[in-house]
């Protein structure tokens, strides 16, 4: 009994030994970060610029258009010093909506503007989104690129075919979803990375694939000619609403898969730079204003190379419905309006419904598609450089 009792106290003993040294250990170390801080203020101070003059982006994935525009916003205005910007690879526009909101470290993202309707309607990223949510700047037109196989000839032939939505959580997905809901019609969705869909498609293991994505996409760009895959045409009047712009997808855009000359109907998304509605005279809206002075300063240099081509779409004073502008950037545009004159909207609205007849594959536009199509007008004229 006195034997184990004498056991027992050593190992008690050796044990608290053991933990005393490795307690000392982290406590040294913890009071060696704090010395370490204290004596290199130097440090200190390139700390503290560095995290108040840095911007970090949410985007998307390398086969999208999201994270290229995100790279060209910081190759423009990352001078290194006074403002840093940071991509950050995203899961596409309805998570970047969800990150802004929810995620730390992330001050903007790029999304689709009708995803704003949809999580007011559905409430999933929580109650007051349109309170919580702002825009700097409308961006680009976001093409829908349907690819399918050989046989696939017209949007009704796809109705209970196995189609790749891309991944999940992506705003592909969400936007296929309400695609096939407006055309009124259901279809076998799966779920896989574009450059996986197209060999599956190649084998003939799904029937189509779907990218929403300013073109040319990454992923499309690299099919070679004779794959037998080709675009499907999208009517637009197929799809009147306020989600949707009338676009094309030409020779130029995807030699591969396009003959010369040739044009593919389809449709198109207005993509915005989206933030946070931080509260003014706080530390984030503070950065989010100095980034929003340098974009719109700088604006001129995304329209030269090598910067993407989708830059030239881009009309900083448009517009988007149902969205509120950041402060700091509304006043930006304010004073920029006091100094150009509006365009003539009838003039301008003649040019739209020549576009729109000159791209179109349809019959002509009647008179009450002609009214719905001038419903579209305002949100087009942002896809022209310079229109307002």
């Amino acid at each position: 009994m006195h034997f184990r009792f004498a056991m027992l106290t050593c190992s008690v003993f050796m044990l608290a030994v053991s933990i005393v040294p490795a307690l000392s250990q982290n406590a040294k170390f913890e009071t060696a970060l704090v010395t370490q801080a204290q004596a290199a203020p130097g440090e200190s101070d390139l700390a503290v610029k560095l995290n108040s003059n840095t911007i970090s982006i949410v985007s998307g994935n390398p086969n999208g258009t999201y994270l290229a525009v995100a790279y060209d916003i910081s190759a423009v205005l990352d001078d290194g010093d006074n403002l840093r910007i940071l991509p950050i690879v995203g899961k596409g526009a309805a998570q970047n909506i969800r990150d802004i909101l929810y995620l730390k470290g992330v001050d903007m993202g790029i999304t689709q503007s009708s995803f704003l309707r949809y999580f007011i309607k559905t409430g999933e990223a929580g109650k007051g989104v349109e309170q919580r949510l702002r825009y700097v700047a409308p961006l680009f037109n976001e093409e829908l690129h349907v690819l399918v196989r050989p046989g696939i000839n017209r949007l009704d032939d796809l109705k209970g075919k196995k189609i790749n939505f891309s991944d999940v959580g992506s705003g592909t997905q969400l936007s296929c979803r309400l695609f096939f809901e407006d055309l009124g019609f259901t279809v076998q969705e799966v779920n896989m990375g574009q450059l996986d869909a197209i060999e599956k498609l190649k084998a003939g293991e799904i029937d189509a694939t779907i990218l929403v994505a300013g073109k040319p996409a990454g992923a499309y760009s690299k099919i070679i000619a004779g794959s037998g895959l080709k675009f499907l045409p999208i009517p637009f009047e197929r799809l009147m609403s306020k989600d949707y712009l009338p676009a094309e997808l030409k020779h130029e855009d995807y030699p591969a898969l396009i003959p010369t000359g040739g044009v593919v109907e389809t449709v198109a998304y207005t993509s915005v730079l989206a933030v946070f509605n931080w509260a003014p005279n706080t530390e984030r809206y503070r950065r989010v204003e100095l980034f929003t002075n340098a974009f719109f300063k700088n604006f001129d240099k995304f329209l030269t190379k090598p910067r993407h081509p989708k830059w030239q779409e881009v009309n900083l004073l448009a517009e988007t419905p149902g969205w509120t502008r950041f402060a700091a950037a509304q006043k930006l545009v304010d004073e920029e309006r006091k100094r150009k004159p509006d365009d003539d909207i009838q003039s301008a609205f003649g040019k739209f419904l020549a576009e729109t007849a000159s791209n179109s594959q349809s019959a002509p536009v009647n008179d009450e598609v002609r009214k719905q199509l001038f419903r579209q007008f305002l949100d087009w004229q942002k896809s022209k450089p310079g229109g307002g």
